[in-house]
């Protein structure tokens, strides 16, 4: 959904990306510097409810910036004739990892339950589901893209859309944190009928 205007803020970042070629970074060192920063907010999401839901506010920072760099590494790519099919390949790999990190410190925080850190009503099933949901839409584009079916922009929750959603219910957890048990069902339902539209999508296009 937000792939056009996503590239309109790639078009506005053209001065950042010279900033990040002169100080040496090359695409893959951002997206490294990302992957990095994704994991420190993947800390700072488990520990939010044993020291203070202020890191909630932290995770967000840390998750914006790093999906800051996921944008600048194409950027840089594409501005300074960097690109490469390994330069997209890994980006693609730590993307996931990073997913993976996040939602897998949520589910360690115990955020992912009407009450989070309480053992009776503790239960990762939606954390586990938006996970899955997660991976299976970057999924589905690969194997999509790898049988000639174009997927860009095809179901409501691509990567872009899965930060925002996050991000909204992160912050508003900070001042009640069961929203983010409400954000992690927002993204578990919508994660996964990405998943079927995508699926949905490939049937229709080989079918022609």
């Amino acid at each position: 959904m937000l792939t056009k205007l996503k590239k309109r803020i790639q078009e506005m970042l053209c001065a950042e990306a010279n900033i990040a070629h002169r100080l040496g970074l090359t695409p893959n060192k951002i997206s490294i510097v990302g992957f990095v920063l994704s994991l420190v907010s993947a800390v700072a999401y488990a520990i939010a409810p044993i020291h203070s839901v202020l890191f909630l506010i932290l995770a967000v920072v840390f998750m914006l910036v790093s999906g800051f760099c996921d944008t600048m590494d194409g950027i840089v790519a594409r501005t300074f004739n960097q690109t490469s099919a390994f330069g997209a390949f890994f980006d693609s790999v730590l993307d996931r990892y990073a997913d993976v990190a996040i939602y897998g410190g949520i589910i360690i925080g115990g955020l992912c339950s009407p009450v989070a850190g309480d053992g009776v009503l503790y239960n990762p099933i939606w954390g586990l589901a938006a996970l899955a949901g997660s991976v299976l839409v970057s999924y589905t584009r690969a194997r999509a893209e790898g049988i000639g079916v174009k997927m860009e922009s095809v179901g409501f929750a691509e990567r872009a859309e899965r930060m925002l959603i996050l991000g909204v219910f992160t912050i508003i957890a900070v001042f009640y944190l069961p929203a983010l048990y409400v954000g992690l069902i927002v993204l578990a339902v919508l994660t996964n009928f990405t998943v079927i539209q995508r699926v949905h999508h490939v049937f229709k296009m080989l079918k022609k």
